[in-house]
Parts: C-alpha cells; sequence; structure tokens
C-alpha cells in the first residue's frame, strides 16, 4: 500500500479536461436555476388550494387527495374537517383547530402561538360529511387501536361507499379480533351486495352474510339492490329483509323487556319504604317522595365534599352515601313521626293533609338550602359505559340499580323474618292489639317502622341521583307510581310490591311506543282501578289493621 502511494503521481494528469472543475460548475450552475422553476405540488398542497376554492365539488376532490395521500396527518385533518374545525387562512394555507381551540397548521401539525387573520371555515354538507366519513374510515380500518379499527368498520358499513371495498378486504385479510372481523364482513357485504357491476353469487353470498349476522343497518343495503340483479337476487334480500325484521322484533321485545326491568327496579325502591309504612301503621304518607329527595342530596352533599377534599375517592362516593343517605331520610322519618303523625292515627284524611303540608315545607327547606336548580351527581367509573348482548344494548349504571333494588329487597325481606324489630312490625300488622297486650310497644314499633321506611326512600334517592335529575321536585315524580305499586301488589306485602313493579314497569315500557308515556300511565291508572274493583287487597293480600279498618 505505502509502495503504490509512492509510485502515485502527485500531480492531476492534464492530458483531458478536469471533470472535477465540471462537476462544481453544473452544481453552482443548478443552484442558481432552481429557485426560478416552481416546486411539484404534492397531494396536500393539491387538496389546500381545492379546499380555498370554497366549492362542495372541489370539497370532496380534495378529500379524495387526502385520503389518496398516506400523510401522517391525513386522519386528523379529515376529522376537523368532519368536525368543523378546518380553515383557510388568509394567506390560503390550511389550519385546524383542537377541542381546546387551539390553533395548527394542517400540513405539518405544528401548533401556533398566535392564530391567523382572516380564518375561513371549510364548509361541509350531509354528502360530504359521508365522504369524510367514509375517507376517515379507510385511513383507520388498520390502525393499531381495535377501538380505531371497530370504529372505521362501522363507518364503511354505514357509508357502503364502493372505493372502500379494497380496502376493507385488506384489513379483513389481517384482522385478527372476532367482533371486528365480523364488522369488516358486514361491511365488505354491503358494499358487494349495493355496488354495480358484482355477479349474482358474489351478491347472493353477500346477503347470506347479511341475513346471518346483520342488525338495523343491514337493511338499507338489502332494500338497495341494483335493478340489474337478477330475480334470484331480489327474492333472495326480500326473505333476508323478512328473516331480520323477524329478529329485530324479537330482540326489541328482549330490549322492552330490559327497559321495564329497570324501571321497575327503581319504583321498586320507591315503594318498599311505602309499602312498609301503609301496611304497619295504614298512614298515607305523601311526605315520602320528599324522603326520597332528601336521599339524592345526601348523597350529591357527599360527592361535593369528596370532590373538594378527596379527590381520590371518588369511585366510593356512592359506597359512602348508601348508609349516609338511609341514616338521614330515617332521621328525619322519625322525627315526623314523633311530631306530627303520631297524634292523627286513626285519621286518614288529616294524615293525607299533614303530610302533604310536610312534603311543602321539605321543598322549600331545599330550595332554600341548595337553591331551586339542578344538582350534579356524577357516576363512579364502575357506572359508566355500557355493552352489547347480541342486539340489547345494557347500560352499566342501570344494571347496578337493578341489583341494587334486589339487595334491598332482599335486605328489608331477612330484617322482617329474622330480627326482633321484624317480628314485631309482623306482629303489629296482624293485630296490633294483640301485639300490645302481649308486651310489644306499639309506639315505639311505630316510630322505627317509619324510620325504616323513610330510610329505604332515601336509599331510593340514592339510586334514583344517578339517572334523574336531582332537584326539590325528584320525589314528586315517583309519589304516585309508588302508591300505584303499592296499592297494586298488596298493601303491606313485600313480594306482592316485587310482582307490581316489575309488572308496571314493563307495561310501561311496552305502552309507551304506542301511546307515549303520559297516556301510557293513565291506562295502567285505569287498569289498577278496574283491578282493585275486583281484588280489593291487590295481587297478594296481606291482613293487617288498615284492611281491617
Amino acid at each position: 500500500m505505502h509502495a503504490f502511494r509512492l509510485l502515485t503521481p502527485r500531480t492531476p494528469f492534464r492530458s483531458g479536461p478536469d471533470l472535477r472543475g465540471v462537476a462544481k460548475l453544473l452544481f453552482a450552475l443548478m443552484l442558481c436555476i432552481i429557485p426560478f422553476f416552481p416546486a411539484s405540488a404534492g397531494p396536500l398542497d393539491e387538496a389546500t388550494s381545492l379546499f380555498a376554492a370554497d366549492s362542495f365539488p372541489d370539497t370532496a376532490k380534495a378529500i379524495d387527495l387526502v385520503s389518496a395521500s398516506g400523510a401522517p396527518q391525513a386522519g386528523s385533518l379529515l376529522e376537523a374537517l368532519g368536525d368543523r374545525r378546518l380553515f383557510v387562512g388568509g394567506d390560503k394555507k390550511l389550519y385546524f383547530k383542537d377541542k381546546s381551540g387551539a390553533v395548527f397548521n394542517a400540513l405539518d401539525g405544528s401548533k401556533l402561538a398566535l392564530e391567523p387573520a382572516d380564518l375561513t371555515l371549510v364548509r361541509t354538507n350531509n354528502r360530504l360529511r359521508g365522504a369524510i366519513d367514509t375517507a376517515v374510515g379507510r385511513l383507520t380500518l388498520q390502525a393499531p387501536d381495535p377501538a380505531r379499527r371497530r370504529a372505521a368498520a362501522e363507518a364503511v358499513y354505514k357509508t357502503r361507499a364502493p372505493e372502500s371495498e379494497e380496502a376493507i378486504s385488506a384489513a379483513l385479510r389481517v384482522e385478527k379480533v372476532a367482533a371486528i372481523k365480523e364488522i369488516q364482513q358486514l361491511a365488505l357485504a354491503s358494499i358487494i351486495a349495493t355496488a354495480p357491476g358484482k355477479s349474482d353469487i358474489d351478491r347472493l353470498s353477500a346477503i347470506e352474510i347479511l341475513r346471518d349476522n346483520g342488525d338495523r343497518d343491514a337493511l338499507t343495503p338489502l332494500n338497495l339492490i341494483p335493478d340489474s340483479a337478477g330475480a334470484n337476487v331480489k327474492n333472495a334480500a326480500k326473505s333476508a329483509l323478512t328473516e331480520i325484521n323477524n329478529r329485530l322484533a324479537l330482540w326489541s321485545t328482549a330490549q322492552n323487556t330490559w327497559y321495564g326491568v329497570s324501571l321497575g327496579s327503581v319504583l321498586l325502591l320507591a315503594a318498599i319504604g311505602l309499602a312498609i309504612t301503609f301496611g304497619v301503621m295504614g298512614i298515607i304518607n305523601m311526605a315520602h317522595g320528599e324522603m326520597v329527595m332528601i336521599g339524592a342530596y345526601t348523597t350529591f352533599v357527599i360527592q361535593e365534599v369528596i370532590r373538594q377534599k378527596y379527590p381520590a375517592l371518588f369511585d366510593y362516593s356512592l359506597g359512602i352515601a348508601i348508609p349516609l343517605s338511609f341514616i338521614v331520610a330515617g332521621l328525619v322519618g322519625i322525627a315526623i313521626e314523633r311530631l306530627v303523625i303520631r297524634h292523627l292515627y286513626g285519621r286518614p284524611l288529616e294524615t293525607l293533609l299533614a303530610t302533604w303540608g310536610i312534603s311543602l315545607i321539605l321543598q322549600q327547606a331545599v330550595r332554600t338550602l341548595f337553591g331551586p336548580t339542578n344538582r350534579e351527581v356524577g357516576a363512579p367509573s364502575f357506572m359508566a359505559g355500557s355493552f352489547k348482548l347480541g342486539l340489547l344494548d345494557i347500560n352499566y349504571g342501570r344494571v347496578w340499580i337493578v341489583v341494587f333494588a334486589l339487595a334491598v329487597f332482599v335486605s328489608v325481606l331477612a330484617l322482617l323474618r329474622f330480627t326482633p324489630l321484624g317480628l314485631q312490625m309482623r306482629a303489629v300488622t296482624q293485630n296490633r292489639r294483640m301485639a300490645a297486650s302481649m308486651g310489644i310497644r306499639t309506639a315505639r314499633v311505630d316510630a322505627l317502622t317509619f324510620g325504616l321506611g323513610s330510610g329505604i326512600a332515601g336509599l331510593a334517592g340514592v339510586a334514583l341521583s344517578q339517572i334523574d335529575n336531582v332537584s326539590p321536585n325528584l320525589g314528586q315524580g315517583y309519589i304516585i307510581d309508588s302508591f300505584m305499586v303499592v296499592v297494586f301488589g298488596g298493601v303491606g306485602n313485600l313480594w306482592g310490591t316485587l310482582v307490581a313493579a316489575l309488572s308496571l314497569g314493563i307495561a310501561n315500557k311496552f305502552l309507551e311506543p304506542f301511546a307515549g308515556a303520559v297516556l301510557g300511565k293513565i291506562a295502567l291508572l285505569v287498569f289498577i282501578i278496574l283491578f282493585i274493583q275486583k281484588r280489593p287487597r291487590g295481587l297478594f293480600a296481606l291482613k293487617g289493621r288498615a284492611i281491617e279498618q
């Protein structure tokens, strides 16, 4: 190597031109000439000019360009367009705002310190919004996040855009999650069933997939079979429509039944306490709804304290509110019985008027303390969201309320069956005079019974705070329904209260689609009036003082 260096001349060979000098000269010329030539516009640059044209056809072309570009920022740009957050500045550049109002350059994603002047919103219409959904779906069909892939497949399923066929097919080949794969199959089938130029064999296979696995969204592609399709394809589509409609009717019945059970659990919570006080004491307590209201406001106060001082305990707020709501409402109930009701036994009309007056006083007291407006009571994380069971949409909050109502029901049954207080309450219910002669302090039993019924109403307030507005009028919406449940099921009979609450809840949900909410309740009231004419003691008669009198 060193010998080679010694033999190599140090001066260049001069017999020809110096190529290195020529290359340097050409490079310098290029640097001087390039600024005079415009750079080739990329798809995003071309899309920017189309967005700036403020024309719906040009915007549609821009959407296609952005979707086909494969640029990392394409998804966020299209999402901003769909959410009406995409703007064209006075400098003809694209900008978008996030949910907080911060402004970003749409092409490179950089955040701007100041909002550019003369921002003009890029307009959209219904057709463009469909194109945006389709484009976003194509971009996210193979996203790493399963939730985004599922949302993208559902978007393609609903829009049935023929240009998405290749993308959905590619995503279907690599998808591993069974639930997402099923939606992708439905999306591909909906495209094949409606797109022009498909063979009858392909359409029949697509119709079979829609028939076997389709939901309500499958009805649209089956109704949009092209006229060019054969008679066998159209007949298969009609048969599939009939089968899906029948299946949807069954699932709709199941959904209404679930809604009815959910409503019945709320009525059960509101009526259990009333069934106890009415059955044992014979008191028509018109202030029972206000005990429910007190339980709801107790929950609100506890959550406010936790939000301000112990935010980490928020998910435990309802667990803390349950015993406290029972205690607060129970103590208020005992105070009402000791101060007012004990002086009115045997005078039902005066008791009704007195408890009505107490309800007005309690409502005004709450308005004075908390104001007349609705108060927010949040849901813990484990009660948020919903899940699918077949075609049933089930809310986690409602599930927990049903479980809570059944737990309260079983607890009350156990208290009446296995505790001394329960034994004394049943004795007083069956024969007050005989119970008194056996040494039972009926006045004490009355106070504790009224407190127990009021406390259970407070528990109902905890549950209702999750599904209804917490306001001074909260209890008024449930007092009439509670009396209907108690009278229909049988005064003082808890099993009758359970059956009546679930029956009325389910009946109400099945009547609402046909008669509306108000007429449905009127129809139920008329039915109960007629039923009581035939069975004055309700479904399950229980002998007690109120019945004897």
